[in-house]
């Protein structure tokens, strides 16, 4: 019977005990943090099919933490520490004030942007081209979009002179959005109202505002309170007969006039992307931030004409989508 050295012995039990630790180190699943602030099925949806589309499935090969703070800044803080403190590898950010949590929580951990209107003046990244920091993602904005946010409501409403534009100054994006949609009204020939809501308790006083001043349309900078107060913005709008202008197409769908803007759920497709370039190895600070290509008017003309309004016919045929 042959004896074995008990080197090798020793050398064949810990082979053993180290083969487990090998084994879960090679099937680790990679975890995801999904935080937002309120909750939209129709971008998460996009989020979830872009990482289908790169051969990622929850539950199976990755593992995706949501986390929904229901409207409350202050949960949303809570939630961000919540994520870091599961060590999750990856962190989407899903709003303007979903990232000022996120990177109050960790200036280590990836995060990825769906959607950030100025991100450099929000101080999220040193740079478009190069990040800098812990932070990459994109942005729905381009030079030209709120220049043609503006001529499109002047084109659909051609007597209008006074335009209200409503933000959340609480949101820093909404600044550059301000700005450039001041720029462009000035070069029309337009007045510009800036009204400010940074609660719902103050939508409606915005809107008498406007109503005091004879605004004849409002434009609605994008911002999550402002999704959570959709049906009130835009019933006080039909009331007031002041016809709005928004950045995306969820508020036409719910009875708006027009949307002009990117296709936000090609942003949450594409944020997939960012994601698994991460998981390979990539540092956000040298992921360049990539700006809208795909851009959607929609008009609905059931609340043209409860409006009394007739949209012009070269307006329509841009139309990517006419409600009717």
């Amino acid at each position: 019977m042959r004896t074995w050295p008990r080197v090798y012995v020793a050398a064949f039990a810990l082979a053993i005990l180290c083969a487990p630790h090998a084994e879960a180190q090679q099937t680790k699943v990679p975890r995801i943090g999904y935080l937002r602030f309120i909750e939209f099925a129709g971008y998460d949806d996009a989020f979830r099919h872009g990482l289908r589309e790169l051969g990622y499935v929850d539950g199976q090969n990755i593992r995706v933490e949501y986390r929904y703070a229901g409207g409350s800044i202050e949960r949303l803080a809570e939630l961000a520490t919540e994520l870091v403190n599961l060590k999750v590898d990856v962190i989407v950010a899903a709003s303007s004030q979903s990232v000022e949590a996120a990177r109050g929580a960790t200036k280590t951990i990836p995060i990825v942007f769906p959607v950030a209107f100025d991100p450099v003046e929000s101080g999220f990244v040193v740079s478009l081209a190069r990040p800098g920091g812990n932070l990459t993602g994109l942005s729905p904005l381009n030079p030209t979009v709120t220049t043609k946010r503006v001529e499109l409501l002047r084109e659909a409403i051609p007597r209008v002179s006074h335009v209200a534009v409503l933000r959340n100054p609480t949101n820093a994006g909404s600044s550059f959005a301000l700005r450039e949609t001041a720029a462009a009204a000035k070069r029309m020939g337009l007045r510009l109202q800036a009204l400010e809501a940074r609660s719902p308790d103050e939508v409606e006083a915005a809107f008498r505002a406007a109503v005091k001043e004879h605004a004849g349309a409002l434009m609605v900078i994008s911002d999550n309170l402002f999704f959570t107060q959709q049906k009130r913005i835009i019933d006080l709008g039909n009331r007031h007969r002041l016809p709005g202008m928004f950045d995306t197409r969820d508020f036409v769908q719910s009875g708006g006039l027009m949307s002009y803007g990117a296709d936000l759920n090609d942003l949450f497709r594409r944020a997939a992307a960012y994601v698994d370039k991460i998981l390979k190895g990539a540092s956000p600070a040298n992921l360049p931030v990539e700006q809208a290509t795909k851009f959607e008017l929609f008009i609905n003309l059931k609340s043209a004409k409860d409006m009394r309004l007739i949209i012009p016919r070269p307006v329509l045929l841009r139309a990517d989508h006419i409600i009717e």
